[in-house]
């Protein structure tokens, strides 16, 4: 029996070293969103303008596949209990999943309308799809996050 207790006190040392690495990575995921929320604000912030003073608006190009790859990969940063550390994430994140998803794709679809309309040079087309996207972000917001 005595062979027994070190073996049960590696395993409970490795058990709780899942549940820290768990919990790092849950607040990993709302450090890593937060930072990419914010690149994506940035992104366009930069592309308005350029949009809307009628620029070469082919070169914001990358920026639109930046918010393609961040929203396409948007729901997997919100595993369950991911709501700590300054989160404001709603509850409906987890509980509408299906609606969360949803929105997401809705970001990617507006994403993509917008690389389309810069890609194409149309600056008029690009700032209407700049607002296109907004709007996606914004019902989001709405429904998923808090204040």
């Amino acid at each position: 029996m005595p062979h027994r207790m070190p073996r049960l006190a590696a395993l409970l040392a490795v058990l709780s070293l899942l549940g820290a690495g768990a919990a790092l990575a849950q607040s990993d995921s709302v450090a890593t969103r937060k930072e990419g929320l914010k690149r994506m604000q940035g992104h366009l912030e930069a592309i308005t303008p350029v949009a809307s003073a009628g620029g070469n608006v082919r070169e914001t190009v990358p920026r639109t596949e930046d918010l393609i790859a961040f929203f396409t990969g948007f729901p997997a940063l919100f595993p369950p209990g991911s709501d700590n550390n300054g989160s404001k994430a709603l509850p409906s994140v987890w509980a509408d999943r299906a609606g969360f998803e949803a929105a997401a794709a809705n970001a990617v679809n507006a994403a993509g309308a917008l690389r389309n309309a810069a890609a194409s040079g149309d600056a008029a087309a690009t700032a209407q799809a700049v607002r296109a996207m907004g709007g996606a972000c914004g019902a989001c917001h709405r429904n998923f996050r808090g204040r």
